[in-house]
């Protein structure tokens, strides 16, 4: 299996800390480095005992080739398929409500889908390197400068699923956020965004997209269900430096019998989570990258936090020049829906 790192000591949280953040034990202070080194130190807080000694489980998925060029032809019929209202059921609400997230099939065209993941992989490339080292990829705020991503993250159709799950008349953009879990990569800690969006409501939700198939071996996103969950462990203490929080969280759920949605993904099923749910990502024990895209979306006229902490990583890049208190609506922050009704 390819290790998560060439270095044969285990990176440590400390690691990737700036020398004001070691100092502090608390998570007061805002993040003072870019997003990249915040998914190295994030990753380093999850619980892998369990998956060090899995073997490597070979998929059919394809290896990665040169990007397609995408004309004008396809991206017309991206916007087209994109922009068609999805049909969305009382039950799915009603689910979305009482867990606090939903899965839906054949949100997305598959075809679509391979073409981002092509693209993603490219930024990334060109934003990270070739032989990166890295066990996680991440780049965010694509679609400022890339019209395939745009589409998919300013599309209607997505947008509109999130406003109907949160009950609202419209919703504005956070950022979007590529996420490729690397072969030998390890867990993602449990976590709900609540804790790491500096966004003053809980009218909060994140679409999470997968760009190929994802069986269980290859860490698909994993729900605690319950939108009520978080109040067991909303007392329990976070700490920066190791992985205890995450470990004392999966023993909480473990005690308390909450049931753990874990499994697959097709290609063209995707998730909405809202803000409260805990959800967490296994190792990938693939010989693919594991990729997808997420983007968040929140209630219009919501408000940046009035004291952001080093959780919510390099969030001044997605709302330039918003203060804390103030509404959120920078340019970066598009109103992607609103509800005619």
């Amino acid at each position: 299996m390819t290790e998560p790192s060439k270095s044969q000591r285990k990176p440590e949280s400390s690691d990737y800390l700036s020398k004001a953040h070691k100092k502090s034990e608390d998570v007061a202070s805002q993040w003072d480095q870019d997003n990249q080194q915040w998914w190295n130190w994030y990753m380093t807080l999850a619980e892998n005992e369990h998956d060090q000694n899995s073997p490597a489980v070979q998929v059919a998925t394809p290896t990665e080739q040169a990007p397609i060029e995408v004309d004008q032809s396809i991206l017309a019929q991206l916007e087209a398929d994109l922009s068609v209202p999805y049909q969305l059921s009382s039950d799915s609400i009603d689910q979305f409500a009482a867990n606090g997230y939903i899965k839906l099939k054949n949100v997305i065209n598959a075809e679509h889908l391979t073409l981002l993941r092509q693209r993603i992989n490219s930024i990334l490339i060109n934003a990270l390197g070739v032989e990166t080292d890295l066990a996680f990829r991440s780049d965010e705020m694509m679609w400022l400068h890339d019209e395939l991503v745009r589409h998919f993250v300013l599309s209607k159709r997505i947008a509109q699923i999130a406003s109907e799950l949160l009950g609202v008349q419209a919703v504005r953009l956070y950022h979007d956020n590529a996420l490729s879990k690397e072969p030998g990569c390890g867990r993602t800690p449990w976590h709900y965004d609540y804790h790491h969006f500096p966004i003053d409501s809980q009218n909060v939700c994140t679409a999470w997209i997968p760009l190929q198939p994802i069986p269980r071996e290859m860490g698909p996103l994993a729900f605690a269900a319950g939108i009520e969950t978080y109040k067991l462990v909303k007392d329990l203490s976070f700490n920066k430096f190791d992985s205890s929080y995450d470990r004392q969280l999966s023993q909480i759920f473990a005690d308390r019998d909450i049931r753990i949605d874990d499994s697959g993904f097709e290609l063209g099923e995707i998730s909405f989570h809202h803000t409260l749910s805990f959800h967490t990502a296994g190792a990938n024990r693939t010989n693919e990258s594991r990729m997808a895209l997420a983007t968040t979306y929140f209630e219009d006229g919501a408000r940046l936090v009035s004291n952001p902490t080093m959780i919510s990583g390099e969030f001044q890049k997605f709302m330039p020049a918003i203060e804390p208190g103030d509404i959120i609506n920078s340019a970066y922050n598009p109103v992607c829906h609103l509800r005619a009704d």
